[in-house]
Parts: C-alpha cells; structure tokens; sequence
C-alpha cells in the first residue's frame, strides 16, 4: 500500500506548484498591462475613439499595440480574455489553506498560546475574515467613490494594519502572515471576478446591441486593476513569509507584516512613475531601503516560538504512544537538537530553523510528520548529514512513524 503521507506531500507540492505557476501567469500580465498602458502615447494617426498606442519590440518582432479608452466602434471577431490567470491562482491557494492550515490545523494553524481554538472555530475565523475583507473594501470603494484614490489607500491600509494585529491574536504566526496574505489576495481576485469581468461583459453586451458603452465601466475596473498592482509585491512577500521564522515568529510580526505594504507602494511607485515616462523617482528606493531595515531592527525581538507543550491529543498522541518512540526520541535529541532548540547549540545558529523546536517528547510527537518526510523517508535532515545519522535510525523512524 503506498504510503498516505507521501501521497499527501505530493498532493501539496502539485498544489503548490500549480499555484506558483497560475500567480506567474496573473502577475505577468497585470504588470504589463498596467507598464502598457501607462506607456500609451497618443499621436496624429490613431483611429477614432482610440486613447493611444504603444510600439514594442519583442521576441525578434514588433508590436503595434493601440487602446479604445472605451471600445472600438465595432466588437472585433476575435477577443482575448484575461480572467482565468486570477481565477486559477485564487483557486490553487485555497487549496493550498485548506491543505495545509485547515486539516494541519494542530499544527500550522492554531497555537494554544496565542489563542486557544478547536479547529472547527479556527477555520470558521479563517474564512470569515477572507469573506470579510471583502465585503470592507467594497465598503471602501463606495465611500471613497469621489474622493481622491489617495484617501482610499489610506482607509484599505488602515484595515490591513487592524487585521495583521488580528490574525497574530488568534492564530499561530505562520499562519496569521499566510493569511493576511490570503486575505489581500482574496481582495485582489474578488476585483476581477466582481467588478472588472462583469464591467467589460457590460461593454461588450452594449456593442453587440449596437450601443454606446458607458464610460464609466472601463473607468471602475481600471480602478481596481491598479489597486491590484500595488497589491501585488506585498502579498508576494506574505506567501513566502512561512519560510522565514525571522518574519513570523518575532513580537511584532503585525507591524512587519503592515510595513511590508508601504515598501510595496514605493516600489510599484518607481516603475508606474518609470513606465509612464514621467521621471525616475530614485527617493522610492531610499524609503524602501529605510523600511526594510526597520523591518531587519524589529525582527530582533524576542522570536515567539512556543514549543507545542499545551497538551497531546490527536495524531500527536498516537504517535507518542507508537511503539519505538523512546528510541525516536533519543534519536532527535542527539542527531537535531542541538539545532532544532529555543537556544540552538550550533555554532552560528542564533535561532532554530523554521521555528521548529525539537528538544521534549511533547515537541518530537507533534513534529512526527516533519521528522518522518525530512530524515526517515529522505535525507534533507540533518543538512549534509552533519550530525551523523545513521541509516538504521532513519529505518527507526519511519518504522515508529508508520506505527502510529
């Protein structure tokens, strides 16, 4: 029978990499887009109710790109739709948060010393908060409809900043920066799937029908394209910010998490203002080197890594009760621990790696499914075999692993 766990790992890692590749494809074309039309110039020849066009060379070939601020007189035979990019990356995370935090709950998601959380509560808390920021920043638009787009940044910054102090109040930290990620992106789909597509289908209904377009459609979903954009390099960090304990495991991760934001306006700054051919504003690049040394300073902090020592119950339990553990746990604490400890022993370690600390029982019976994939099936653990583990410890742990 092979084994579920493997099968599992491999059902995340085609999960991951078919979100990898759906956000390439969607950031791709967001960001040229918005580099096109920024670099649209309008000249003598353009046709009528053309705003402007755009040569390119690309690939050994030129381009003549022109854009109907509006539309074209005519609906054209053959349109490219630019939809599917969001829709399959939106998708593949989701998977992805249930995959990994929804039914790894125990053990990405909640943390009994931030919060104590059944895991039905966890992911209820979890997907309300993805429907909510929704529902705010629709609130947002509207109220902000005439007013200058700077004071609506404004307003969206300040939720993102109540709701990095949120997550980290209720969930583990890897997972509150996951989801303030989740959250943006969820913001950013939602834009194309309820505002952007339902207004240019409004546009070519009324061209079909012989009509005139409003203007105003093209003039919303423009709107918010471009608060995608800026969107964009933040929610990029977020996703990856699981890798880096320094991001999320330190005391004040929501204020890295918020900060994260503002260096994400000043970089997409610099190249809309670039692309635009309005200047070169090289000051974006101080603030943002000024705002990632801040974010270095307060990782300094005290790192919250609460070893997992609350209680053994679930899989945990089972695990601990497996036969050979004794033996597993002699293995761990001689071969792991002296990196995988609150204060790592190794020489240049000034933190555990991943912010997995393996120096109890309670700890190793929780990290049962990580030691099993990282040093029984294969030999990503210890790093280069530094601490000498032996191929009959591995065969141990997978044989304890399997056992419970």
């Amino acid at each position: 029978m092979y084994d579920w766990v493997v099968l599992w790992e491999w059902v995340e890692i085609a999960a991951r990499w078919t979100h990898v590749i759906t956000a390439i494809a969607w950031i791709g074309s967001s960001f040229y887009f918005i580099a096109l039309d920024l670099g649209l110039r309008r000249t003598p020849s353009l046709p009528p109710l053309a705003h402007g066009e755009e040569w390119q060379v690309h690939g050994g070939g030129f381009y003549h790109i022109q854009k109907y601020l509006v539309a074209p007189e005519m609906l054209p035979e053959h349109l490219t739709w630019f939809k599917w990019e969001s829709y399959a990356t939106w998708l593949s995370g989701f998977a992805m948060l249930v995959l990994v935090y929804y039914l790894g709950a125990e053990m990405f998601l909640i943390d009994p010393q931030v919060m104590e959380l059944q895991v039905w509560q966890a992911v209820a808390i979890s997907l309300a908060s993805l429907v909510f920021g929704w529902l705010a920043y629709t609130m947002l638009c509207r109220i902000f409809v005439d007013a200058n787009q700077t004071a609506l940044m404004l307003a969206l910054f300040a939720v993102l900043v109540a709701m990095s102090w949120f997550y980290t109040q209720v969930f583990s930290g890897r997972a509150a920066l996951l989801h303030l990620g989740a959250f943006t992106a969820t913001i950013m789909s939602a834009n194309v799937f309820m505002v952007i597509m339902p207004n240019q289908r409004i546009v070519v209904a009324d061209l079909k029908a012989g009509r005139v377009p409003d203007a105003k459609y093209g003039k919303i979903a423009k709107q918010r394209s471009t608060h995608n954009n800026y969107l964009t390099l933040p929610v990029l960090f977020l996703m990856l910010s699981n890798h880096y304990p320094l991001i999320f495991a330190t005391e004040y991760n929501w204020i890295i998490a918020s900060l994260v934001f503002l260096m994400g306006v000043t970089i997409r700054h610099w190249f809309n203002t670039h692309h635009a051919r309005k200047g070169n504003p090289h000051w974006t690049w101080g603030v943002t080197v000024i705002l990632f040394l801040v974010i270095a300073w307060l990782s300094t902090a005290p790192m919250r890594l609460h070893p997992a020592e609350a209680s053994l119950t679930g899989p945990a339990m089972r695990y601990a009760d497996a036969a050979g553990f004794d033996e597993v746990v002699g293995i761990v604490q001689g071969r792991c621990s002296m990196c995988h400890a609150a204060e790592p022993g190794w020489e240049g370690l000034h933190w555990p790696p991943k912010g997995v600390v393996l120096e109890t029982p309670t700890q190793i019976a929780h990290e049962a499914r990580r030691i099993y994939l990282q040093a029984g099936l294969s030999h990503a653990m210890p790093p280069a075999n530094l601490s000498y583990m032996e191929p009959e410890e591995r065969a141990r742990i997978v044989a304890w692993f399997r056992g419970g």
